[in-house]
């Protein structure tokens, strides 16, 4: 088998990988044909292996590569018909294995981001490490504002002709900025995310969960703000018997800026959202302040909007009866057996958020 045309006939018509590979070795392998023929190069005079090492190396690196090409063909098919006939139940449970859950921190976030789509929030990211100038400044809040002390923010080393100072967001409101800056208006985000601050007891950890919601519009008011919250408050916690109170606060970069206390109940010292019965805090919320939009390259008199900002672990708590934020990050496989969700079980408004 040492003629090329039929050599190279042969190669094309094997129909498997096992016959493939039995041309190979008759061709290349020890014993092979084309092995043979160069192995008689040492014995050919000068001038007759000038003439013949050209051709049967020429003959030796053809066949080479129309074996590897024709296995390639080969192994394309293969696998395509068995992706054509296998199929895995996803769904089946895996037996002598242990299941794997969903968190509650991952699972609220899911949830945030079903019940926000809903009202048409897109999802949006930016990065952890931050500059002062996203982290404070466009966001009104000055110098010698306390959230800037290094008791409170995890700064960076400063570095010799750095013109903004690095540091770990201490909220996601820096994602509102990024947005404004980059996306015309009128804009409907959520920004959830990694937040970070020197601080850790049972209900604060150094590095905790946020999101955040940007409105901005032309002939936004407070009422919008409201209307959104209550919305989201009776998704999220599944209830329609859901009454706010917005009490007056401040934040540098909201203006006028509130406190929202929703109405619940602690019968037989359990929890329960609903009703007027007693008040729990949960966000704080606000017009956007006009120094912000103008920060980011808008004119305040034409665009208006409203934020607000609570935190994605709290919610976990109050909703799933954490007790202890710090166990969420305890990786303890105990812990999230008996608060975790089923891995393939997808929020949805539908079928109940919380389900």
């Amino acid at each position: 088998m040492t003629d090329t045309h039929d050599l190279l006939a042969t190669i094309a018509a094997a129909d498997t990988l096992d016959t493939l590979e039995a041309v190979r070795v008759a061709s290349l392998g020890k014993a092979g044909s084309i092995t043979a023929l160069m192995k008689t190069l040492g014995g050919m005079a000068p001038d007759a292996r000038l003439v013949e090492g050209p051709r049967l190396n020429a003959l030796r690196e053809g066949v080479t590569a129309a074996i590897a090409a024709r296995k390639a063909e080969l192994e394309a098919a293969a696998l395509d018909a068995r992706l054509a006939t296998e199929r895995l139940d996803m769904t089946l449970p895996v037996a002598g294995l242990p299941q794997g859950t969903i968190h509650p921190i991952s699972q609220v976030f899911d949830e945030l981001a079903e019940i926000f789509a809903d009202l048409g929030f897109a999802v949006a990211t930016g990065p952890e490490i931050e500059d002062d100038w996203h982290n404070f400044t466009a966001l009104n809040i000055p110098e010698s504002h306390p959230a800037r002390a290094m008791h409170d923010t995890f700064y960076f080393p400063e570095v010799e002709g750095q013109e903004r100072r690095m540091l770990l967001r201490t909220h996601t409101s820096p994602v509102q900025i990024r947005t404004m800056m980059t996306q015309a208006p009128p804009i409907r985000i959520i920004a959830p995310g990694r937040t970070y601050r020197s601080d850790s007891d049972a209900t604060h950890t150094p590095m905790f969960h946020q999101v955040e919601g940007l409105v901005i519009d032309r002939g936004i008011t407070l009422g919008h703000l409201k209307w959104t919250l209550e919305t989201f408050i009776k998704a999220f916690f599944e209830v329609d018997d859901v009454t706010l109170r917005l009490r007056p606060s401040y934040f540098p970069f909201t203006e006028p800026s509130a406190e929202v206390d929703v109405g619940c109940s602690w019968a037989g010292g359990k929890l329960s959202i609903g009703g007027s019965e007693s008040w729990l805090e949960v966000l704080g919320a606000g017009m956007v302040h006009p120094r912000v939009i103008a920060a980011c390259g808008l004119d305040p008199e034409e665009w208006q909007g409203f934020a607000f900002g609570c935190g994605i672990d709290r919610l976990a708590m109050l909703k799933y009866g954490i007790t202890d934020l710090r166990a969420c990050f305890d990786a303890d496989l105990r812990w999230l057996k008996h608060f975790g969700f089923r891995a393939l079980d997808v929020p949805t408004l539908s079928g109940g958020i919380g389900a």
